[in-house]
């Protein structure tokens, strides 16, 4: 029997990420744009073929790019988006209208840009750095985007942003989430470092929405802003959250933006941390679509956001018991993990399985997850980087009550095992799965799969 175009596509894209998985790794920089400009000018600039908005920061850079595309479309943009890392397929990375790029139009952008890549890389030789997967993966979304044609793209940079392959794009705006500590090895051992890494993606005369930030980071990055004549809005001094209460499956918002006050705005995540991202994704929108001189139409704005959707961040996958997947791979992630955890829901106990990359302050993301898990699982998660299970519980034992930690060999073991013993009459126990991005991606794999 015949394979249909679906399986061949899909046998086809296989082989290729079959490839790009041997290139160099994208949790690796080197410090250079050199790669990407030249892989871009030769395919005749595809990013500057649409408007832009380039996001970048710590955390909540990809719930912020998924709301900021929910608001474009739902003011008839089309869009395009690109977010790493993925959580459970490459295809998510680059979307169209909201929705991933399929097999077949993944293959077929690649191939029409597969001999240039090649080019590159043999004129990279020399140096012994061809183009990262990364690189490559950032070249086919702009090529796609092009091709497909969009309105604008939401750019999320993979790490850092003055070395990044998106920061080749002349944004419209900017953005920068929340900055802390994470990939110290590449973009600086302090704050301040790491805030004057993240700040090339400012632009020359144009808006920078920030999100909060720690004192450090918020110095730097308005000495950026003054340096570049960027235009700096500034959460809590330019705009915010002026209300905000729980509502079921969300929170309901008031948000007090640079161009009007937002009412009655019902956002379907969790967690005040996802309230502060909404705000920031609505001030992006209103300085993309005239710098905040006018009020936005306030039934747009809420259909954008009613539609909003961040698989993996704190994601209910399924009831009796509830088991949750969350993203969260650092103390920051954690510390919003938490508190959205303890403020929004009512078990009794809570049951955390935790597979965690080995070079992320391990110390610290337990602490904050102990303030709200009762028991923990660890097992380990597919990354060549991940913590080795036994070297993970020894970590968890000086942290959480005695008897309270054990180990499982994998997460579909530690998964079941949590269920099982949430599975008790007349009490509510949660489950809650988290460390990183992996872990959530096979863990959201699992239980589709189970449903």
């Amino acid at each position: 029997m015949a394979k249909s175009l679906d399986t061949r596509e899909e046998e086809k894209f296989i082989q290729i990420m079959k490839v790009l998985d041997a290139k160099w790794p994208e949790s690796k920089i080197e410090p250079s744009l050199d790669r990407i400009k030249a892989l871009v000018d030769i395919l005749g600039a595809p990013q500057d073929t649409f408007r832009s908005i380039h996001i970048a920061g710590t955390n909540g850079k990809t719930s912020t790019s998924r709301m900021i595309d929910s608001l474009l479309q739902a003011f008839e943009l089309r869009t395009g988006r690109f977010t790493s890392p993925h959580l459970e397929s490459p295809l998510e990375r680059i979307s169209l209208n909201g929705t991933p790029i399929t097999p077949t139009f993944f293959n077929y952008t690649y191939n029409d840009i597969a001999s240039y890549i090649d080019l590159i890389d043999e004129r990279s030789d020399s140096k012994g750095i061809p183009l990262s997967y990364f690189e490559v993966m950032t070249a086919i979304a702009f090529a796609a985007f092009a091709d497909a044609p969009i309105d604008v793209a939401v750019l999320e940079a993979g790490m850092g942003g003055e070395w990044d392959a998106t920061n080749v794009v002349s944004s419209d705006v900017a953005v920068m989430m929340p900055i802390g500590l994470d990939h110290q090895e590449y973009l600086g051992e302090t704050i301040a470092e790491i805030a004057e890494t993240k700040a090339g993606i400012f632009e020359s005369g144009k808006p920078v929405v920030m999100a909060h930030q720690e004192m450090e980071a918020a110095q730097v990055l308005m000495r950026k802003a003054a340096e570049m004549e960027a235009i700096p809005l500034r959460e809590g001094l330019d705009f915010g959250i002026e209300k905000r209460s729980l509502a079921v499956g969300g929170q309901l918002l008031t948000i007090q933006g640079i161009g009007g006050t937002y009412e009655e705005i019902f956002l379907p995540l969790h967690g005040r941390h996802q309230g502060s991202n909404a705000a920031v994704a609505l001030v992006t929108l209103e300085a993309f679509l005239g710098g905040g001189s006018n009020s936005l139409d306030s039934d747009v704005i809420r259909e954008g956001f009613a539609n909003a959707s961040s698989p993996g961040r704190l994601e209910i996958m399924r009831r009796n018991p509830t088991v949750m997947i969350d993203a969260a791979h650092n103390a920051h992630g954690a510390i919003a993990l938490s508190q959205a955890l303890a403020e929004e829901f009512t078990f009794d106990r809570v049951i955390a399985v935790v597979a965690i990359l080995g070079d992320k302050d391990v110390v610290k993301f337990l602490n904050e997850l102990s303030k709200v898990a009762d028991e923990i699982i660890v097992t380990r998660n597919s990354s060549p980087r991940a913590m080795p299970i036994e070297d993970l519980k020894r970590i968890a034992v000086d942290i959480f009550e005695e008897g309270a930690v054990s180990a499982a060999p994998s997460i579909a073991a530690a998964i079941q095992e949590a269920v099982e013993k949430a599975s008790q009459p007349n009490v509510s126990i949660g489950v809650l799965v988290t460390g990183s991005v992996v872990t959530a991606g096979a863990a959201r794999a699992l239980l589709k799969r189970d449903k």
